[in-house]
């Protein structure tokens, strides 16, 4: 998602501050990259008794149903922009064959997003949020992906070495939509991104910016994992990250 050059943007004009053309330019590159991303999605115009939305990538229709009564259940944008990168990268960021884990994987969609993209992929969250989470995944993954992924209990800083062991452990990709913000366990979730990396795992993590003791979680990140800004998405308060572990570093 390249930023477009400042010289040949229709809305800049020849005699506007520098700085302002620049601040111009991404601004008109932001709104028209998420408006393309939020056109994934389709809203039922009817209203059912199951909550359930659309949204289409990597040639898919992915139906996805939803909770009302919990955060977990619900796709929120950080998870389309993720999808929207895996689709659009996959270049530079090659899915096949890959293993791939998904943290706080919520309804499912970027994990099966990733499945379709051809990946061997684990998708995890906490146990209340598991049934819906494998329905998701099974209902738009069979007979449609290269491997089938697995759905699997992660609760953050919980019995990692019991459920993920260190010696059989090797993800190429850790995925994270929004798992950071208003909840008493940001020291676990690093943690857990810790105890998850190999020198070589990259994780791919979009975050929305809400509140400082949030934003702070990034700087205690940046103590065990070099961390490069990717994209940012200035009218959602979203950025993506890239991240590997820091050499010879752990908690």
């Amino acid at each position: 998602m390249k930023k477009a050059s400042i010289h040949s943007h229709p809305l800049v004009h020849p005699l506007m501050d520098p700085e302002a053309q620049k601040e111009n330019t991404q601004d008109s590159d932001d709104e028209k990259v998420v408006a393309e991303i939020t056109a994934r999605r389709f809203v039922p115009a009817s209203v059912t008794t199951t909550s359930w939305e659309e949204f289409r990538f990597v040639g898919h229709e992915i139906r996805i149903s939803e909770a009302v009564d919990c955060y977990g259940a619900v796709v929120w944008p950080s998870a389309l922009v993720l999808c929207y990168f895996l689709e659009t990268s996959v270049k530079q960021y090659n899915m096949v064959d890959k293993n791939v884990i998904e943290i706080g994987a919520g309804t499912g969609l970027v994990s099966i997003v990733a499945s379709l993209l051809g990946a061997h992929v684990t998708a995890t969250d906490l146990p209340e949020l598991l049934g819906n989470l494998q329905y998701n995944i099974s209902r738009n993954t069979k007979t449609k992906c290269k491997h089938l992924p697995e759905v699997k209990e992660l609760s953050w800083g919980i019995a990692l070495d019991k459920n993920f062991p260190r010696s059989s452990t090797n993800f190429d990709y850790i995925l994270a939509a929004d798992v950071v913000y208003a909840h008493p366990f940001l020291e676990e979730l690093l943690i857990t991104f810790d105890h998850l990396c190999k020198e070589t795992t990259i994780i791919l993590w979009v975050m929305k910016f809400r509140l400082e003791k949030e934003n702070k979680f990034v700087d205690r990140f940046k103590e065990l994992f070099d961390l490069e800004e990717i994209s940012s998405f200035p009218s959602l308060s979203i950025k993506l990250y890239k991240a590997m572990k820091k050499n010879q570093r752990s908690i």
